[in-house]
């Protein structure tokens, strides 16, 4: 592989990890605001006693969680929508500089397109 293919084929493959990595980062802030967002409204329901609230109290549990989830159910399968690329989601060390280097190997030595 000449010096040309390689630098472009690096490239691709740093894209490729970005994105990996973006999805990643995405679904850590989706588990840790829902979190925060769940014990908020929990409190919060404790301290309004008025019948419209306690009404919809479940709606409002679910729907942050329903519909950003929905994204996040978006944003994996457009990231990971090569052939078994969702099987890569499990068992990573995804925030370490070693996981990500392996990636861009394992990009550019691929032969298919990334």
């Amino acid at each position: 592989m000449n010096n040309l293919n390689k630098r472009k084929t690096y490239r691709k493959a740093k894209k490729r990890v970005q994105k990996e990595r973006g999805f990643y980062t995405h679904a850590t802030v989706y588990i840790v605001m829902n979190i925060v967002i769940l014990i908020f409204k929990i409190i919060l329901g404790d301290y309004i006693n008025n019948e419209e609230y306690n009404n919809y109290q479940f709606w409002n549990l679910i729907s942050t969680p329903l519909f950003w989830g929905l994204g996040l159910l978006g944003h994996g399968i457009w990231t990971f929508r090569e052939k078994n690329g969702l099987e890569k989601l499990l068992g990573k060390s995804i925030f370490s500089k070693k996981w990500e280097e392996q990636k861009i190997n394992e990009f550019m030595n691929k032969n298919n397109d990334i």
